[in-house]
């Protein structure tokens, strides 16, 4: 059995993300060949991708375009969320290259969805085909999760990094009026770290409002007191507000200044918000 060396192994792991013991494994029946190496690193990963279909995936990174659109006067932004198995593999060049790849061909196909985005081409392949070669040298289980596509006069961008070491980890996509562009910035960092589930009141499902009153008021309820129900139903508005603080963009407090909300702070700049998406790995 040939020798292998640390540098060697370093270096295969660095070029394709391979784990550690099956790059030694690698170089050891390749006899020191780091070429042939890399070669039985893909045949076996290859061979691998249907046994890895049941791994889980909530490592990655998040990737966004914004550009200029042919389609409507403005704006269009894509975001996709590519998930692997370890944060190792996530952060390495194979994979972040994997992510612009992807990325380029969902934009050109211009796919709003996964499925969509998976049938692409890129290349002369799929997306699809694509990603499966690549998880073939990685030795891990690849998927593209997620994929939105938003458009409006302007489009504000913004990507987060929850460590120094990683690619980025939250992404957010902001349509706005020009107006609203001016401030878009501070509410796409806004919605990164408080997590908004709905633009405006109004956007709340009527089931969920409905089901969310009926816990406020059972817990009036069973909080004692005997109270009335006009009682009970004034507590049941209040705790019904806090939700939508809670949840409403434009009813959440400013991050970056809690004494106004979103929606007054687009007021002062005399803009408006048409759609926000918000991805973070894994959630």
């Amino acid at each position: 059995m040939a020798k292998v060396n640390a540098a060697d192994i370093k270096a295969l792991r660095e070029r394709t993300g391979a784990g550690l013991l099956d790059v030694k494994k690698a170089l050891e029946e390749a006899e020191g060949d780091v070429d042939k190496a890399l070669e039985i690193i893909r045949v076996k990963g290859l061979k691998g991708v249907a046994k890895r279909e049941g791994r889980s995936t909530s490592e990655g990174l998040i990737a966004l375009s914004v550009r200029q659109s042919e389609e409507v006067e403005g704006e269009v932004a894509t975001m996709i969320e590519l998930n692997s198995e370890t944060d190792f593999v996530a952060k390495s060049d194979p994979f972040i290259n994997l992510a612009a790849r992807v990325l380029d061909a969902v934009v050109a196909d211009g796919a709003a969805n996964e499925t969509d985005a998976l049938n692409a081409d890129a290349d002369g392949k799929t997306v699809q085909e694509v990603i499966d070669s690549t998880a073939a040298t990685l030795g891990e289980k690849v998927q593209l999760r997620r994929v939105a596509r938003v458009s409006g006069e302007r489009v504000a961008s913004y990507v987060h990094h929850t460590a120094a070491d990683l690619p980025p980890t939250i992404g957010v996509l902001v349509a706005t009026d020009a107006a609203g562009a001016t401030v878009a910035k501070d509410i796409a960092q806004h919605i990164a770290a408080l997590s908004p589930e709905y633009l405006s009141r109004e956007d709340v499902p009527a089931d969920v409002v409905a089901n969310e009153r009926r816990i406020v008021e059972e817990t009036a309820r069973n909080e004692g007191g005997n109270k009335p129900e006009h009682i009970i139903a004034k507590i049941a508005d209040n705790r019904l507000n806090k939700f939508f603080e809670d949840t409403v963009l434009l009813e959440q407090p400013l991050a970056k200044d809690p004494s106004k909300t979103v929606g007054q702070l687009l007021k002062e700049a005399g803009g408006s918000i048409s759609e926000f998406v918000r991805f973070r790995v894994g959630a």
